[in-house]
């Protein structure tokens, strides 16, 4: 489970998150949503311990990443916004070594890259430099790494983003199956169809503040809207009026 309680971030004077709380639950698919500068990667950077937080608190697992920002790493497989993958080495081998940065010994090391290597169809690519790779490459890569060590947490920045249909079909495919056993998955994305299918909550940031926390079907009876986009446009809309 990731708890968030009134983070605040600031760069010079802007405030790009200023006050975040929402908590995302094990089992369940939340979505971070808000439009380009609202403050979401800024969220899940000091998540996943890329920043610190000027002000608040954040538990992964019960755990204050303020106070033991090792042991958060471990509880958590993080898709960042940059996939950052080592182009000389092959996909086995990115998973390999970041499966050894997480401490774990070769034997299990090789039953979880077989594993995961299975599950997200990547047998053909393998053994190839991930330079040169598809962004649907890329990414299965980078998912494989980030769930090597089995973590019960998953945070997920835009996983879909420049996926073919296919390759986006097969992202939501997973993700679903990352719920049903049980871990807790946070992602951001802009893609309302894929937010409507996926969530069980969604957390609506803009002007770095949360401005809805609700389920899908709460939202759409919130604002009166039936489809889940002009939903979203109606809170941003209105936020917009307010912060103008």
């Amino acid at each position: 489970m990731i708890e968030v309680k009134d983070l605040h971030k600031h760069f010079g004077t802007v405030k790009a998150v200023d006050g975040v709380s929402f908590s995302a639950r094990d089992g369940e698919i939340t979505g971070l949503l808000g439009p380009n500068g609202a403050g979401k990667t800024t969220t899940l950077r000091m998540l996943y311990t890329l920043m610190q937080p000027d002000r608040g608190q954040a538990l992964i697992d019960g755990i204050d990443l303020a106070k033991d920002a090792l042991a958060v790493r471990r509880q958590l497989g993080v898709l960042p916004d940059a996939r950052g993958l080592y182009k000389r080495l092959t996909a086995r081998e990115n998973i390999d070594y970041f499966a050894r940065l997480q401490g774990m010994d070769e034997a299990l090391i090789r039953t979880r890259r077989e594993q995961l290597i299975k599950a997200l169809d990547m047998a053909d690519i393998a053994d190839r430099r991930t330079e040169g790779f598809s962004q649907g490459q890329r990414v299965k890569t980078a998912i494989a790494r980030a769930l090597v060590h089995d973590p019960k947490n998953v945070i997920l920045d835009e996983p879909t983003n420049g996926l073919d249909v296919m390759a986006t079909r097969s992202m939501r495919q997973f993700m679903h199956r990352l719920k049903e056993e049980g871990r807790c998955v946070l992602f951001s994305s802009h893609i309302m169809q894929e937010v409507a299918a996926l969530c069980d909550r969604i957390v609506v940031i803009a002007h770095g503040r949360v401005v809805a926390d609700e389920t899908p079907d709460a939202l759409r009876a919130q604002t009166g809207e039936a489809n889940l986009e002009d939903a979203f446009v109606k809170i941003i809309g209105s936020e917009e009026g307010l912060a103008a």
